[in-house]
């Protein structure tokens, strides 16, 4: 596409007054195919071997901003419209918006080369095109990478913003997901920026995905105490706890025996889970089924050894002798 094709395309858009779409047309395409270049000529006295170069990029200028002003008024309000329909979140909003600016962008600068006289507008397409590919296939493959799996993450919803999640030895809450990183807040309030291939690649936990969680507390107690007491303490500080669920009941198994304790696990449920909850509740229970095996006389022994045997010493003189 010249800049004499152009130029009618551009004042269909920019709705001349006073005549039809047909006399405009025609009125347009009578023109030179470079009116700067023809007024730097005559005007100016420049030659054409100057002038024609520097019309056509005013052309590709032109062209660029039209199609991008343009394209930007009307696409975006139409995917704003059509985002809220499907009610759409935040997380998502936000790529959506970026991925039809960069189109917007990219048929823009296709413009402006057709414009520019380099083309029809198509050939420009698919000049960008194979130059975008081969740049991007070849210095960017990490953030294409990255880029894929944020898609994925915005299409199957892991996890979202605000969740508390854990993966590879890190937990925190998700402060922010775009398309090539995701931000988590640590609970030492560090903010990790993760390149979201890692999270895509490898095992990641959302503990507060469902309305309950189910948290295992393990105690351990001595042989010579009673287990069924025992038992029946972590039971009842269980059932006490106002924020531990009735339904699913809590539950208590003998799991272990240990080289100096006997291990119970408690199994108990918290509604409505977050990091802040699960810290407190545990810490709570804890701390009351201490105090409750203290009273009861129910010894919750450390890890010890027993030496055997004796030592013998190499002949020599001895200290002090």
């Amino acid at each position: 596409m010249t800049a004499g094709a152009l130029l009618p395309a551009l004042a269909g858009l920019s709705g001349l007054s006073g005549l039809s779409d047909l006399q405009a047309l025609q009125a347009l395409q009578a023109l030179p195919a470079n009116v700067v270049g023809e007024f730097l000529a005559d005007i100016l006295q420049i030659p054409r071997a100057y002038g024609d170069p520097v019309g056509y990029a005013i052309y590709g200028i032109l062209a660029f901003v039209v199609v991008y002003v343009v394209g930007r008024r009307l696409l975006l309000p139409v995917t704003d419209r059509a985002m809220d329909r499907r009610d759409l979140d935040r997380q998502a909003k936000k790529p959506i918006r970026l991925v039809v600016l960069f189109l917007v962008v990219f048929v823009a600068a296709a413009a402006a080369f057709a414009a520019a006289g380099r083309g029809n507008i198509l050939l420009s397409l698919a000049t960008i095109a194979a130059a975008a590919t081969i740049a991007l296939g070849f210095a960017m493959q990490d953030v294409l990478k990255n880029f894929v799996s944020g898609v994925f993450i915005y299409a199957e919803k892991p996890f979202v913003i605000g969740d508390w999640i854990e993966w590879e030895g890190n937990s925190g809450v998700v402060e922010d997901i775009s398309l090539r990183v995701t931000r988590v807040r640590s609970f030492d309030n560090e903010l990790l920026t993760v390149p979201n291939s890692q999270l895509t690649e490898n095992v990641v936990t959302n503990p507060v995905d469902a309305d309950r969680l189910r948290l295992r507390v393990d105690f351990g107690i001595g042989y010579d105490d009673d287990i069924e007491r025992a038992t029946e303490i972590i039971l009842a500080e269980a059932e006490a706890h106002p924020e531990i669920m009735a339904e699913p009941a809590p539950s208590v198994r003998l799991t272990e025996l240990g080289d100096s304790d006997v291990g119970l696990q408690s199994r108990i449920w918290i509604a409505d889970p977050s990091r802040a909850d699960f810290v407190k509740i545990r810490g709570e229970y804890v701390r009351l089924v201490k105090e409750r095996f203290d009273a009861a006389g129910i010894d919750i022994p450390y890890p010890h050894r027993e030496l055997i045997g004796g030592i013998e010493v190499a002949g020599g003189p001895v200290a002090g002798e």
